[in-house]
C-alpha cells in the first residue's frame, strides 16, 4: 500500500483516487500518524500531499522526520517537496514571484519519475514558496520559466519531489509521473482490484463481528444500500436493517426498499412506518435547521426504540465512506461556518453502547457504486442520485403539510422519469424538484388560478464540492413543465434553477 500524509491541500482526496486509479491500495492519515503506526502500516511509498501553509510558519504541519530513514520511497508534492526538502537540510523561501496556474515543465533529467514523459509538458503550479537550496544528495530534474527548481530527485535515497500537482487534471502527464513513482521506484504491484477489497472486507467483518449481531438503518440510498449489501455477503442473518418510513420520501420509495432487500437479498429487514410522528413536530416549523434537527432528533428516537427490541446487539453499522472520514481528520479540518447542517442523519447516542462497523470507510463514491456492481445490487440502486437525509423536507421551502408533500412527490416522479426515459439520468449528479411557498396567477381552461411555483434543479458535479447547472435541451425541460402543470394539480408555473455552487448550494435548504 501507499501511504498518503495529508498536510491540508485541496487535492488530497484527488492524490488518493489517482493512486488507485493505477490499482494500488493507498490511505490518507493526517501528520500526526505515530511513526510506529507507519510502519506497522509498512507502505511501498510515502506520498507527503500540498497544503496552504508555509514550512517556515509558526503552526505549519509537520510529519515525524523519521520517515526519512525507514528506506522507503518518499514522493512530496508542493509543501510535502518543501517539508521534506527542509527537513532534510535544504532551504525553503517565499518568494516574489507567486505562480499559480499552468506552466511549461522544463524536464532536465529524465529520471525514473519522468521515465516516457516528454522532455516539455504542461504542469499546474499553485504555490508561493520556492526551494532556494537542496540537501546534499539532491539533483534538479526540472525547471519551470518562474521555478528553477520545479522537480528534484536523491535517487539513491528514492526521495523526489514536485512542485507542481501532478494529480489535476491541468498536468496531463501527472498520471504518467504517479505512474512511474509507484511502480518504476516504490515497486508496487497493480493488485487491488472491487474483488479483492471484497474478499479482505469480508475476512475483516468475520473477524472483528464474530457471533455477534449488528444493526443498521437502511435509507435506500447507495452508501447503506452497498454496505448492508456487504455485511449481509459477510455474517447473513446476524445483521438487522431497519428501514424507517419519515413520510418524507419520494413515491413509492418505502414499498421498492422493502421489496429489493426482503425479497431479493432476504435481510432481516424491519420496517417502521414513523410518518406521523415526524409530521407532527415539523407542523407550523419553517426555519431549514429546525427541521433537520427535529428530523434528526424524532429518526434517533425511532431508531433507538426499534435498536432496543433486537437482543444481543453489539454493533451499529454505517455506510460511512471516505471523504467523510478524511474532512473529519484532515489536518485544517478545525471548526468551519456552519453552512446547513449535513444531509444525513448524524450519529446515534453513546448510551447505545454500541461499537462502530463502517465497511465502506475506505471508499470513494464512484468506488462504493463499482462494488455494490460486484454485490450483485440492481443499477436503480446503485446509480440513484443523492438524496438527503431530511427528505423531501428540505426540498419544501416553508412549511411541510401532508398536502404539500403530496404535490412535490407527484411533480417529482414526473421529473425524474423523463430525465430517465431522455438517459440523462446518469449523466446528472442529481435532478429534482423543489416547491416553493409562493404561487402565481395562471388561466387553465379560461379559469384563473392562483396555484404553487415549482422549481427544477439539475446539475452536473465529479463530488458535490463545485457542481454546475446542466444545460438540459429546451424542448426536455419543455416536456417536462408541461407534463408537471396538466398532471398535478396545485402547480401552475415551473422554473428551472441556473445557479452554480458555489455560491449557491445544491439544495435549496
Amino acid at each position: 500500500m501507499i501511504l498518503i500524509i495529508d498536510f491540508g491541500s485541496q487535492y488530497n482526496q484527488l492524490i488518493t483516487r489517482r493512486v488507485r486509479e493505477h490499482h494500488v491500495y493507498c490511505e490518507i492519515e493526517p501528520p500526526d500518524i505515530a511513526l510506529s503506526s507507519i510502519k506497522s502500516l509498512s507502505p511501498q511509498g510515502i506520498i507527503l500531499s500540498g497544503g496552504p501553509a508555509s514550512v517556515y510558519g509558526k503552526n505549519s504541519p509537520k510529519v515525524n522526520a523519521e520517515i526519512f530513514n525507514l528506506n522507503i520511497p518518499v514522493l512530496g508534492i508542493c509543501y510535502g517537496m518543501h517539508f521534506m526538502i527542509k527537513s532534510l537540510g535544504g532551504e525553503v523561501e517565499g518568494t516574489n514571484k507567486r505562480e499559480y496556474g499552468l506552466a511549461n515543465l522544463k524536464i532536465t533529467d529524465e529520471a525514473s519519475i519522468f521515465s516516457k514523459v516528454k522532455d516539455k509538458t504542461l504542469c499546474w503550479m499553485s504555490h508561493g514558496d520556492s526551494v532556494v537550496r537542496l540537501p546534499d544528495g539532491f539533483n534538479v530534474i526540472a525547471s519551470t520559466e518562474n521555478t528553477r527548481i520545479a522537480a528534484v530527485a536523491n535517487k539513491e535515497k528514492r526521495f523526489y519531489g514536485l512542485q507542481f500537482h501532478p494529480e489535476v487534471v491541468h498536468t496531463p502527464e501527472g498520471k504518467k509521473m504517479l505512474g512511474n513513482f509507484l511502480f518504476n521506484i516504490c515497486g508496487c504491484k497493480k493488485s487491488w482490484t472491487m474483488k479483492s477489497f471484497v474478499r479482505k472486507s469480508i475476512e475483516e467483518i468475520k473477524a472483528e463481528v464474530g457471533d455477534k449481531k449488528v444493526i443498521l438503518g437502511l435509507s435506500g440510498g447507495v452508501d447503506s444500500s452497498v454496505a448492508t449489501a456487504l455485511l449481509y455477503k459477510a455474517i447473513g442473518k446476524q445483521l438487522t436493517c431497519v428501514f424507517v418510513d419519515n413520510g418524507l420520501l419520494r413515491n413509492n420509495e418505502g414499498e421498492k426498499i422493502r421489496s429489493l432487500f426482503r425479497n431479493h437479498f432476504q435481510v432481516n429487514l424491519r420496517y417502521v412506518n414513523a410518518r406521523e410522528r415526524f409530521l407532527k413536530p415539523l407542523k407550523g416549523v419553517i426555519d431549514p435547521e429546525k427541521k433537520r434537527k427535529i428530523i434528526g432528533k424524532t429518526f434517533i428516537t425511532v431508531f433507538e426504540a426499534e435498536a432496543k427490541k433486537i437482543k444481543e446487539v453489539e454493533f451499529l453499522g454505517q455506510g460511512t465512506l471516505y471523504p467523510d472520514l478524511i474532512e473529519s481528520r484532515s489536518a485544517f479540518g478545525g471548526p468551519s461556518a456552519v453552512i446547513k447542517s449535513h444531509h444525513n442523519v448524524g450519529g446515534l447516542p453513546k448510551k447505545m453502547n454500541l461499537k462502530l462497523i463502517e465497511p465502506l470507510k475506505h471508499l470513494f463514491k464512484d468506488e462504493a457504486r463499482i462494488l455494490g456492481k460486484e454485490l450483485g445490487l440492481p443499477d436503480d440502486i446503485i446509480f440513484r442520485q443523492p438524496f438527503p437525509g431530511p427528505g423531501l423536507a428540505v426540498r419544501i421551502i416553508g412549511e411541510i403539510t401532508a398536502k404539500r408533500l403530496s404535490i412535490l412527490r407527484q411533480a417529482d416522479d414526473i421529473l425524474i422519469a423523463e430525465i430517465k426515459k431522455n438517459n440523462y439520468y446518469k449523466k446528472l449528479w442529481q435532478s429534482f424538484a423543489v416547491l416553493l411557498p409562493l404561487k402565481s396567477v395562471g388561466i387553465m381552461g379560461d379559469q384563473r388560478t392562483y396555484e404553487n411555483v415549482l422549481v427544477i434543479r439539475a446539475v452536473t458535479s465529479l463530488d458535490a464540492m463545485t457542481a454546475d447547472w446542466a444545460r438540459l435541451p429546451h424542448s426536455l425541460l419543455a416536456r417536462i413543465s408541461n407534463r408537471i402543470i396538466n398532471e398535478v394539480k396545485g402547480i401552475n408555473r415551473v422554473t428551472y434553477d441556473i445557479s452554480s455552487k458555489p455560491p449557491s448550494t445544491i439544495e435549496w435548504e
